[in-house]
């Protein structure tokens, strides 16, 4: 127990009864298999195809088509200033960034800052303001659908979702009526002077997600083949509709899997030779790696690289990019699959490694069990840790349980060397967070366990503490002194959640975790519950900011408590983000940007966008 304690201590946060799970029996290493050519790569697809594709198409329909929905999961400063000029700030020491998983590897979002100007998408419009004047210098119209930004130096990368053109490889195949396919586009804006454009990228698969190391972008897209299968068949029985839907697949082209797009107008497709397969994949999805350089002229070199699986969960760790997926949307399984007892929870994960221009695939494994997001994927001294959940999240017979796994690389797999078991039986994760060889994991149902977990020794992690709360943390964020900060939802005994619960936990002895104060707002919730980037602490003020309802909340955070400060709100909407340049508190909103003290008791300025 000392030792876990001391382990906990040299890392200063910044970012029961134990039951060990069997791992001599591995769970099947994803391998590459190779393929001679274009035709027999064709021929691979082709037949992993068919046999996902079921009498309706594959299942929940086409995996490239979408009716509106959107996904709500939903990336360094420049180089020094050049001689004799003023130093240019520094994130964490002057100002606040995006908060990111991993330092060194940001994430994008609605809003980015390098100290000196504050960059927000909204509304199709770019809009740049000066922190120093707290005034808006410039905007410019960008694609309805861009909603999130990355940052380097000058250059802005747009991203943005848009509709796809739909041209399936079949002359009788007609789309549903109000479906569309999602495409991707990139817009590099350079903000030198007045802002404009330098770059454009368009791609026929949709955005999973992006990160960036440096000036050099990493944005993952996904696209299902351009086969859509015959709406109306009367008449037919299901076995005669896969046969036709075996059909239509046995003569679509490569081309019907390998996604187009433009760059800076020059028309191109992804290779065959850019592509990876695993010796079982579905057939129904493929996921590419575009790289870009946000320092160079423009976005005409992509460096893709592309692997057939689905990838839902996007996790950088620096040298290395993790793409995950579970099997929800695996093909066709029958009528009865998720009633099926023999029916796998497992999740895939894929390994890339980015040191280089062109990402590179080198491993795959396998996890039993769901990810709740990419908190719950972690990569220490070259061992990846996972924690999943058992069974599907909306399985309501309560014999759900919960693990962490370590997985270390040989040769091309991801091999289950550890793992620790039996969290939260008939509970889910929902709250994940790893530092260093330390793991906290948050379960309910009822009530609330937070386990921590001993990953000095990856292959014999173990559970050594928990402490059992009302309520849940769904977002755990390590504070100096052996702390963490968990924001959640407050619950009844009978687990009916109540309304927004902020802790305070003293984990510097990993076998007796304490709260040390809670914060509670009946009847609230905040965005930072599911999406982290709505969260802020600057340890300098020991400032807490969280949007709560129509309101940005401000708590101090003292060595054994949490006082509140202040609450600010915008005249005009909700607040949905916050950021510290010097000493001022910013907060942006649906509409407006406002600049404050960082207590909040002043208003500064408000900038209406």
């Amino acid at each position: 127990m000392k030792r876990a304690a001391a382990l906990l201590t040299t890392f200063a946060l910044v970012g029961c009864t134990n039951t060990t799970v069997n791992t001599s029996t591995p769970a099947p290493a994803l391998k590459l298999v190779s393929y001679r050519s274009c035709d027999d790569l064709l021929s691979q697809v082709r037949q992993a195809a068919e046999r996902s594709v079921g009498p309706y198409g594959f299942t929940n329909g086409h995996p490239m088509l979408y009716s509106g929905a959107t996904d709500s999961r939903a990336i360094a400063p420049p180089a020094a200033a050049a001689e004799g000029a003023k130093a240019a700030p520094v994130q964490g020491q002057d100002y606040s960034g995006t908060n990111t998983h991993t330092a060194g590897v940001d994430e994008p979002d609605l809003v980015k800052t390098d100290g000196k100007r504050i960059v927000v998408v909204l509304e199709s419009s770019l809009h740049v303001i000066d922190a120093a004047t707290k005034k808006e210098t410039s905007r410019l119209p960008v694609d309805p659908g861009a909603y999130q930004i990355l940052l380097h130096g000058d250059r802005v990368l747009v991203l943005s979702r848009a509709a796809g053109k739909v041209e399936p490889f079949a002359a009788d195949s007609r789309v549903a009526p109000g479906y569309y396919a999602q495409a991707t586009k990139l817009q590099l804006i350079d903000l030198s002077g007045m802002p404009k454009q330098v770059g454009e990228f368009r791609i026929e698969a949709e955005l999973v997600d992006a990160r960036q190391v440096a000036s050099t972008a990493r944005v993952v897209v996904r696209n299902g083949p351009a086969i859509t299968f015959p709406m109306y068949r009367q008449n037919l029985t299901d076995d005669q509709r896969l046969a036709d839907n075996r059909s239509l697949i046995s003569v679509a082209p490569i081309e019907a899997w390998l996604p187009a797009y433009t760059a800076d107008g020059k028309s191109g497709r992804v290779d065959c030779n850019d592509v990876s397969i695993p010796e079982t994949f579905s057939g129904t999805s493929l996921v590419t790696v575009l790289s870009f350089d946000l320092a160079g002229a423009s976005l005409s070199e992509a460096e893709p690289t592309a692997v057939f699986a689905d990838g839902d969960t996007v996790y950088g760790s620096g040298a290395n990019l993790y793409l995950a997926h579970d099997q929800r949307w695996r093909g066709w399984r029958g009528p009865t699959m998720w009633n099926d007892p023999k029916r796998t929870d497992e999740t895939e994960i894929f390994q890339f490694d980015i040191t280089s221009p062109k990402p590179a695939y080198v491993a795959g494994g396998k996890v039993p069990g769901w990810l709740l997001n990419q908190y719950s994927l972690s990569e220490h001294d070259g061992v990846l840790r996972v924690a999943t959940t058992t069974s599907a999240p909306w399985d309501q017979t309560q014999k759900s349980s919960s693990s962490v796994y370590s997985l270390r690389r040989d040769g091309g797999s991801l091999e289950k060397i550890g793992s620790v078991g039996g969290l939260g039986k008939g509970e889910r994760i929902y709250a994940v967070r790893f530092v260093g060889p330390i793991g906290f994991v948050v379960t309910f149902r009822q009530t609330d366990p937070l386990y921590t977990i001993d990953l000095s020794d990856p292959t014999r992690p173990r559970v050594v503490g928990e402490l059992k709360i009302a309520g849940y943390s769904a977002y755990l964020h390590p504070v100096e002194g052996g702390r963490l900060l968990g924001i959640g939802q407050d619950a009844t005994e009978q687990g009916r959640v109540t309304g927004t619960q902020i802790s305070l936990f003293d984990v510097g002895n990993l076998a007796d975790p304490k709260r040390l104060d809670q914060h509670k707002v009946p009847r609230a919730h905040s965005e930072a519950e599911y999406d982290p980037h709505a969260f802020l602490y600057w340890p300098a003020a020991k400032l807490l900011v969280v949007p709560l309802n129509n309101e940005a909340l401000l708590l101090r955070v003292e060595a054994t408590t949490l006082t509140e400060l202040n609450r600010i709100s915008h005249r005009d909407g909700q607040i949905r983000r916050s950021l510290v340049i010097g000493d001022t508190l910013w907060t942006i909103g649906h509409n407006s940007v406002m600049a404050s003290t960082l207590d909040g008791g002043q208003r500064l300025a408000t900038i209406t966008l």
